[in-house]
């Protein structure tokens, strides 16, 4: 009697690290599920990120996922001069290369696209393949683009017109204007029109899974359940089935980081951890100001420092190894040595954040970092820099209330007297004891989502339930 062929899932992710890795983390739960898994890698425009998990690594450590890559397509006689916009269309014209591997996997149950690879619906519906989107940011981030969308074709002007103005879209508290991602200020921008697109085809899927849970961001996910999100379209099932955040033993390559060592000789909560993401990076003047700030605080730190872009709007740049002598203020690696540690381009993020020493964690609010920090229990000062990060910043300090603000990060330096206040604030202050206590609660609601009987993990099942009722 031959045996059934197994069913398989496919994962489309985006390019960068903040997509790749929530799509394993979905991997391997498809993997507890019975299914086999192929994640389809597209390939990069331009160098990786320095010191970032490499794909051959994260490859590595998840042999039970294949990954396959998919060939560069064809060459444009006329590249597109944006880097977003350029990886929008390598991810589109990847499509054919995706749609044929579908053809060459037996029994595929499903497409999991990111967002922003939401053009490949159609290659799904051809092969009679339910297409599903992972969005891989707040529910509210979600919530609030549809909400923008309605905004946009019901009045006439630009966010970047609106100043502080408060925008109130369904489930998310009032975001100012100036908060909503600089690419989509510009109705008549091209990557918006872009993103309207991806959007619309993304209504098209069967269903929306979020990395999320259900008591961090009841609101949003209400809302979008309701419909009230998009009034002018249907919105698909949604399925809420995070926290999904990495374990850190893919980082590293297996060899313990120096400054986990550094951080076993600290005492309990009495470090604040300064990372900014795979592609956060500031100023050399802006370096200084935070370094002054640190020291001024008196506080341990352990600060991931990456070098200044050559072009800021170049997220893709390849960066040098930073000059830390050159970068920070005279001296002050040697008046800081027995209270900080600096270290060059990255670290485990996910093993710092858990360790012992760990008490507050100065974040770019990518959503990624912000469920490592709030799952590892740990209060969050936010430093938005690009993308989504300012909405996040919005759902994490009014609506989550596990952080505050760094005041000046919509300006053009933040103050070393700002750095060290919020740091004093969170390490010394009632109101810094408050968030621990609320961190406290949200940590052990992760926790509780994702058990065996928990909210994530039953609205995980259902999904599943769905698709192999769909077959």
């Amino acid at each position: 009697m031959e045996s059934k062929p197994s069913r398989n899932v496919v994962l489309y992710a985006a390019m960068g690290a903040g997509h790749l890795l929530p799509m394993v983390e979905l991997a391997k739960l498809f993997l507890t599920r019975g299914l086999d898994v192929t994640i389809a890698v597209p390939a990069t425009p331009g160098s990786g990120t320095t010191g970032s998990p490499t794909i051959a690594g994260i490859a590595a450590s998840n042999p039970s996922i294949t990954f396959h890559h998919l060939p560069p397509p064809p060459s444009c006689a006329d590249p597109d001069p944006n880097p977003l916009l350029l990886m929008l269309d390598v991810l589109r014209r990847s499509v054919p290369s995706l749609a044929s591997l579908l053809q060459s996997i037996p029994s595929v149950a499903a497409l999991v696209l990111d967002i922003f690879c939401a053009e490949a619906v159609d290659a799904a519906a051809a092969l009679h393949v339910p297409a599903y989107i992972y969005f891989t940011s707040a529910a509210g981030a979600f919530a609030a683009s549809l909400g923008l969308m309605h905004h946009y074709s019901t009045t006439t002007t630009n966010l970047r017109d609106m100043g502080k103005a408060l925008l109130r879209f369904p489930g998310v508290p009032p975001i100012p204007a100036s908060d909503m991602p600089s690419l989509v200020q510009d109705r008549e921008g091209r990557f918006y029109k872009a993103r309207v697109k991806l959007y619309a085809r993304a209504m098209e899927a069967s269903g929306v899974l979020l990395n999320t849970y259900e008591w961090l961001e009841a609101r949003a996910m209400g809302a979008l359940r309701e419909g009230a999100c998009s009034p002018d379209r249907p919105t698909p099932p949604v399925y809420c089935v995070g926290p999904l955040v990495a374990s850190g033993e893919e980082e590293g390559g297996g060899v313990r980081h120096a400054c986990l060592a550094w951080l076993d000789a600290q005492p309990a909560r009495s470090v604040v951890f300064l990372c900014f993401g795979s592609m956060g990076s500031f100023s050399a003047a802006q370096l200084k100001e935070i370094a002054r700030g640190l020291e001024s605080s008196g506080h341990r730190f352990l600060w991931v420092v990456r070098s200044p872009r050559q072009d800021p709007a170049n997220l893709l740049e390849h960066l040098p190894e930073p000059d830390l002598a050159a970068l920070l203020p005279e001296g002050f690696l040697e008046r800081t040595a027995d209270k900080g540690m600096v270290v060059k381009s990255w670290a485990p993020q996910a093993k710092v954040l858990r360790h012992a020493a760990t008490a507050a964690f100065v974040t770019h609010c990518g959503w990624n970092s912000t469920l490592e920090g709030i799952t590892a229990g740990v209060p969050l000062l936010c430093w938005p820099l690009y993308a989504e990060q300012r909405m996040n910043k919005v759902f994490i300090v009014e609506e989550m209330k596990v952080g505050v603000v760094i005041d000046g990060y919509d300006e053009e330096m933040v103050s070393a007297e700002e750095v060290e206040a919020k740091v004093k604030l969170v390490m010394e202050s009632e109101e810094g004891g408050k968030l621990l206590e609320r961190l406290a609660v949200a940590r052990a609601k992760a926790v509780e989502a994702l058990a065996e009987e928990g909210p994530s993990r039953v609205a995980f099942d259902e999904f599943i339930d769905r698709l192999v009722t769909s077959e």
